[in-house]
């Protein structure tokens, strides 16, 4: 499958940006209503209406929420819903998502109002997880249907759903099932009902029966649109986040502030240096500050020109891109012991335009608090009237300098203002350091440095460290100290296993964030049976989730074993087997990923601030912000600029890009769509109020990946 690698595209626009987009319906004899890019979600706090403001939150699509169970909130009426600016009615919303087809009580003049509007405006409606009954277009689900756990079910997008809002992928939509003793779906699998003009989107087998039934689809009818959902479920899960931009793409026609991407980027740390090896008798790593016995002698391991070779042999064959975090030290102290050869380097400067590079300093020194390892665990040193002994300024900036030196020296394609530091010290590290060294941040700005890794299961958010920005990296479960199968079990056991199974105790101390084992894994089969697909797994789950942080390993897992390689294959054939080829995982380098994040901070700041204002009138697609404000805008395929080229980049069908708003103005011209048209005058039809639907416990506190143990 192709791959994106590179930044996200940037065009130029306006402090008032026009695109042409699909007209909306209008009375000949008045202006084309104006209708505000923004989503109505009305919540009552079920897992559901929840997920989908999240994902718009993610995507950076303004909404406003209404939570039904608060009783200061606003009442939905004609007035809370459209106004008129000028001489021209405006819709306050492009989209409504409720909680169900109606959750308001019996004669609701709130869910009247809404039916009103929607008719009016031709606002559609997301019925984020409701009961089959014929009001939505279906059977009650009691007649020849299906209401239960659809755990582990593989549900299907049908031809409908993939020539119209999921396009973007293969077809398999799979439930999850991470643990067996809990409940994590539940569904009302059924057909359309006799005259109901519904379309299915996403199906499931019916057990029992030849028949497969409607999970989402599409119901008109009265002028209106409604999106369908009949299975529940939570943010996290991957059947939501396969569906997710569907059901945003559906509810906006493909044009929304906002956008996403699917993200996975994997940093090997320690390249050229040796990582310490597990002793899984001794059940400590020699050489690591916290393996004390005197009988522990280090068994580094060390990548080799052939780990090399297959390195980029794999990159080729995956349409992906590696980068090298490098300590040159490493190199240098082998040439040193070896009479001046280092296969390895050499080697890996020979094909050093096979892979990205960043600067992960010369020796990998501790630049945090000067440690004390004495004892264990280590605490900072401190001097005598018991303030902390800090690495200095000249110390950390010689680590960076002197490692971009070797890097330029062996014309390694550096960026320069990137830099990971060993095991990302100089931040802080609790519980020992709860600080970040002072003398950090200067050296960072010493040598230019405007990207610094961080450690997300420290800090998931950025921040400002002198001149530079955090960006923070995903850890994945494959140690650093194993170069082996069995070692990775081995020191996997230990972990995650009770004392009176051998193991450390670990979880049984720390049960808030560590799952223990049923039972310990099996050293021949543990590693690809159950530690594999279980990183996968979460990995995968950071990739849908519109995540870009990037995930990091160590050069130990590409030598001996080849350990990462599994994990990584795991990831990307899963993904390819969900996402058609119109949606490519996107690579991106470390400095790219953290202007992306950046980017959607400052976006969010402008949002939550009012300084944007968005809407359509027509084919015209208006945004108004402060000059120099960058905004990311979703438009159809087919969407082009005055001088005929395509906007932003092709991504799952439609079109996307950070545009600036800057002095000149830009019109883009989008692919008519023909509006759904009203029967007439009269005032739209409102169902009876949705029964309760079923929220399983799975669902409602959502399962981790691997709490089966």
């Amino acid at each position: 499958m192709k791959r994106l690698i590179g930044t996200t595209l940037f065009t130029t626009g306006a402090l008032v940006a026009a695109l042409v987009l699909p007209g909306a319906s209008a009375q000949a004899s008045e202006p084309e209503p104006r209708i505000d890019l923004r989503v109505l979600v009305v919540t009552d706090g079920g897992p559901a209406t929840e997920a989908i403001a999240a994902e718009l939150d993610a995507a950076g699509t303004p909404y406003t929420k209404v939570d039904l169970n608060r009783a200061d909130r606003p009442v939905i009426d004609a007035g809370y819903l459209a106004d008129t600016v000028g001489d021209r009615n405006r819709a306050k919303f492009q989209a409504v998502v409720l909680p169900n087809d109606n959750p308001f009580p019996a004669g609701s003049a709130e869910m009247t109002a809404l039916a009103n509007y929607e008719r009016t405006y031709d606002i559609p409606q997301v019925d984020a997880y409701t009961y089959a009954r014929p009001e939505v277009g279906l059977q009650y689900a009691v007649y020849g249907g299906y209401a239960g756990s659809l755990d582990g079910v593989g549900a299907q997008t049908t031809a409908a759903g993939l020539s119209g809002p999921f396009g973007y992928l293969e077809g398999a939509v799979p439930f999850e099932d991470n643990s067996p003793a809990v409940g994590e779906s539940y569904a009302y699998l059924s057909t359309p009902a006799a005259g109901a003009d519904f379309t299915p989107y996403v199906e499931a087998a019916i057990p029992g029966t030849t028949k497969r039934g409607s999970l989402v689809g599409e119901y008109r009818h009265d002028g209106r649109r409604e999106l369908v959902v009949t299975f529940v479920y939570n943010q996290y899960q991957q059947q939501f986040r396969l569906l997710s931009r569907g059901i945003v793409e559906w509810m906006t026609g493909g044009t929304h502030l906002g956008s996403s991407r699917n993200y996975f980027a994997v940093h090997v740390d320690d390249v050229f240096a040796a990582d310490d090896r597990w002793n899984s008798t001794l059940n400590c790593t020699p050489g690591d500050v916290d393996c004390t016995d005197p009988d522990a002698v280090p068994d580094p391991i060390r990548m080799t020109a052939a780990d090399v070779d297959h390195a980029a042999s794999w990159q080729t064959s995956r349409g992906f891109t590696l980068d090298m975090a490098y300590n040159a030290a490493g190199t240098v102290d082998f040439r040193a012991d070896n009479n001046g050869a280092d296969p390895l380097a050499d080697r890996f400067v020979a094909k050093r335009n096979d892979f990205r590079w960043i600067n992960h300093t010369y020796t990998h020194a501790f630049l945090g608090c000067e440690q004390n390892t004495s004892v264990v665990p280590w605490q900072c040193a401190t001097h005598p009237n018991g303030s902390v002994k800090w690495v200095s300024r000249q110390s950390v900036s010689d680590e960076i300098a002197l490692n971009r030196v070797w890097g330029q020296t062996a014309g390694l394609p550096l960026q320069n203002d990137e830099l990971v530091t060993g095991e990302h010290s100089g931040l802080r590290v609790l519980p020992q350091q709860n600080v970040d060294n002072p003398n950090l941040g200067p050296a960072l700005g010493d040598n230019g440095i405007g990207w610094l890794g961080s450690d997300n299961s420290r800090e998931p958010g950025q921040r400002q460290v002198g001149t530079a920005t955090t960006v923070p990296r995903y850890p994945m479960n494959v140690f650093y100290n194993a170069g082996r199968a069995a070692e990775q079990v081995d020191e996997y056991n230990w972990i995650y296993t009770s004392r009176a199974q051998g193991g450390s105790g670990i979880c049984e101390d720390n049960p808030a964030t560590t799952t223990c084992l049923a039972a310990p894994l099996d050293p021949a089969t543990g590693y690809t049976g159950h530690i594999v697909p279980l990183e996968r797994q979460i990995a995968l789950g950071h990739v849908l989730a519109n995540d870009p942080k990037p995930h990091f390993i160590h050069q130990s897992n590409l030598a001996e074993d080849r350990i990462a390689y599994p994990v990584l294959d795991g990831v990307l054939d899963a993904y390819d087997a969900l996402f058609a080829p119109s949606t490519p995982v996107v690579n991106l380098r470390m400095k790219d990923i953290g202007q992306e994040l950046q980017r959607r901070s400052a976006w969010r700041t402008a949002v939550q601030s009012g300084q944007v204002t968005a809407y359509r009138i027509g084919e015209t697609v208006t945004v108004e912000g402060p000059s120099g404000t960058t905004v990311p805008v979703t438009v159809p395929e087919g969407t082009l600029r005055p001088d005929g080229s395509a906007f932003g980049e092709a991504y799952a069908g439609g079109r996307s890009g950070w545009t600036s708003l800057a002095g000149t103005s830009l019109a883009l011209e989008v692919p008519s769509v023909q509006a759904l048209t009203a029967d007439g005058p009269a005032p739209a039809r409102v169902a009876a109020p949705a029964p309760a639907a079923r929220i399983p416990a799975g669902v409602a506190d959502p399962v981790t990946p691997g709490a089966n143990g």
